[in-house]
């Protein structure tokens, strides 16, 4: 059986007051527990936003109809019901048709406390990732070291392909405050091997590589450019195991909101700034005097308000 049998299976068993369990639960739970836990692609989570929108007209769409509907082709809605378990559309269709009657015949505010329900659960779900970030930075010493390595390493790289460009620029960006020679790669291909060549070439020994969800093979070539060239590498990346930890020195993991249309990063931005921290550590003398001489030359030239 799976998963999303399992799930529905579950939701039919008779509780002791003879209802069954899905019939004691509000629409908007039940609607939300078939998402929960699934790692969705930013189609499919179109696809789950539109249903959460407009449930009680979409449980009756056709395949063609949603797919309209949303914007997406028809072998996504397809891929996205398998995604939660089903065999297929018509499937996901039947468990949904009557959590939208029960919506209609309930509350007219139904629509709103999903999406009050659906936005307190990714803020939920992005604390539990802050909080086993935590966990991960009881040892210190792990993080110390790595700050150590990572502030002796010039020039350090600082690579983020795609979705990963914001978190690499922001490392990169603050970096740079306390560290003499930061190189940032957002690039892939031939380009990226170019940078990380010449950063091997002029001294650098680490890399610091980030990689969310969903992975691109073009960071994982990165990566194994980089190793090849004779750079160390760290990388942040998802809880998720595969090639990419594999072909890393250091992997250190951090979860992603994958609740809403698009991720969230909230633990992977508090596990740069805790490595930030450790580089500064490192070197407190050049980390001083480098923030002494920005904000000497900020002021100066009226950078800030």
């Amino acid at each position: 059986m799976s998963s999303g049998q399992q799930a529905r299976a579950q939701a039919a068993a008779i509780t002791p007051g003879g209802q069954s369990s899905e019939e004691v639960l509000p629409p908007a739970d039940r609607l939300l527990a078939l998402f929960d836990g699934r790692r969705l692609s930013p189609g499919q989570r179109r696809i789950a936003q539109y249903l959460i929108d407009h449930l009680t007209e979409a449980a009756f769409l056709s395949i063609t109809e949603l797919a309209e509907r949303v914007g997406v082709s028809q072998p996504s809605v397809t891929r996205f019901a398998a995604s939660l378990g089903f065999s297929g559309y018509p499937a996901l269709r039947d468990v949904l048709q009557p959590i939208a009657l029960s919506a209609v015949a309930g509350a007219p505010g139904t629509r709103a406390q999903l999406r009050r329900n659906e936005l307190q659960e990714a803020v939920d779900a992005e604390i539990q990732n802050l909080e086993n970030v935590r966990r991960l930075l009881a040892d210190t010493d792990q993080v110390l070291d790595i700050g150590r390595e990572l502030a002796a390493s010039v020039p350090l790289t600082v690579l983020g392909l795609r979705i990963s460009v914001s978190l690499a620029e922001y490392f990169a960006y603050a970096a740079r405050r306390i560290h003499p020679d930061v190189r940032l790669v957002t690039r892939g291909g031939s380009v990226a091997f170019d940078a990380l060549l010449q950063s091997r070439a002029a001294g650098g020994t680490w890399v610091l590589a980030f990689a969310m969800p969903r992975h691109a093979k073009e960071t994982l070539a990165a990566v194994r450019a980089a190793r090849s060239t004779g750079l160390r590498v760290v990388l942040i990346t998802d809880p998720t195991l595969g090639p990419l930890v594999d072909e890393a020195d250091v992997a250190l993991t951090a979860g992603t909101g994958s609740r809403l249309v698009f991720d969230s990063y909230a633990a992977p931005g508090m596990l740069s700034a805790a490595l930030l921290q450790a580089m500064a550590d490192a070197d407190p003398e050049r980390t001083q005097a480098r923030l002494e001489g920005y904000e000497h030359v900020a002021d100066q030239h009226g950078f800030f308000l």
